[in-house]
């Protein structure tokens, strides 16, 4: 896993500056409990206001609040402990493009692994997903991204997509606003020896990972040079700050990030966008693409 997020990194960076025309800032770092990783960042580029693809590979102690943030999902996790051994590798990646009629994106997948007092395993597992989050609907956008995801799952099974594709709208939540924070994508957690084996689970981890590049990179092509309004760019800041709101107030992810000893706050923060806005009681206009997006977020749809 460790090698596979270190190629599919540089493979991504590449790809994404042959499209902003810019470069990445490339910060390697360690942590000082145990491993380290590689954040990639783009801010205020040509296409990407800002981007971001990090990896981190980090092993060490988990402390009893960082174990209890992720016992909700992990069953098996031993609750009786005041701090367990544990090894986390993965890739994080979110794309906040300037252009208003071009969609942010985010991906994550992941493996992690618990260790016994006598560093045996213990647990495992993989997790993550990828979403997409447009501030104005393109149907066919949409479309073609959740196509290109299902075809990475229906080759493990058909029965990947339609569960982890609701698991995403599930999760994805906003529950203050009563609103998705995007359009979805796929989601999962907790995939073990209950779901498969390693060997398969990675191989469908690295299928989905491959899949990123084709399911966006068509998008952010057509949309990037689009003519746009300033009252269009509002409704794209707007729409940020409900990102954020999603990832600061719900994210379980940042929480446990932010609760594991030694974290790099600036690689979990990665994700929110270099601008926002909150506007007092805004409503978007009857009739409009902007009202036409929100219903969309309050019914998630199936878009294959």
């Amino acid at each position: 896993m460790e090698g596979f997020i270190k190629e599919q990194q540089k493979i991504i960076v590449e790809a994404l500056e042959k499209v902003d025309g810019g470069k990445f800032r490339v910060d390697e770092w360690s942590r000082k409990d145990g491993g380290g990783g590689i954040s990639c960042v783009l801010q205020d580029g040509n296409v990407f206001e800002k981007a971001g693809v990090n990896i981190s590979v980090v092993y060490g102690t988990l402390p009893r609040v960082a174990i209890q943030k992720m016992r909700a999902d992990h069953k098996a996790l031993d609750l009786d402990v005041d701090s367990l051994g544990f090894f986390a590798a993965g890739l994080s990646l979110v794309l906040h493009p300037k252009n208003p009629m071009a969609p942010t994106v985010h991906l994550n997948y992941r493996y992690f692994e618990t260790m016994n007092p006598d560093d045996t395993p213990q647990t495992w597992w993989f997790g993550g997903g990828t979403d997409l989050t447009p501030s104005y609907l393109f149907d066919e956008d949409a479309i073609h991204f959740h196509r290109t995801i299902k075809n990475a799952c229906d080759k493990h099974s058909p029965s990947y997509y339609p569960r982890f594709k609701k698991w995403c709208d599930t999760y994805f939540d906003v529950k203050h606003r009563g609103e998705a924070r995007g359009i979805g994508g796929i989601f999962f957690d907790d995939l073990d020896d209950g779901e498969s084996d390693q060997e398969n689970l990675f191989s469908f981890i690295q299928d989905c990972l491959n899949a990123f590049l084709p399911s966006y990179l068509p998008i952010i092509e057509r949309r990037k040079d689009m003519p746009f309004t300033a009252k269009e760019k509002d409704w794209q800041q707007i729409r940020r700050g409900r990102y954020v709101e999603f990832n600061l107030v719900h994210d379980r992810g940042t929480s446990f990030g932010l609760n594991t000893p030694g974290a790099r706050v600036e690689s979990i923060l990665m994700s929110l966008p270099l601008t926002a806005s909150w506007k007092y009681m805004h409503e978007p206009e009857n009739g409009s693409r902007e009202e036409r997006m929100i219903n969309v977020l309050k019914s998630p749809r199936d878009w294959v």
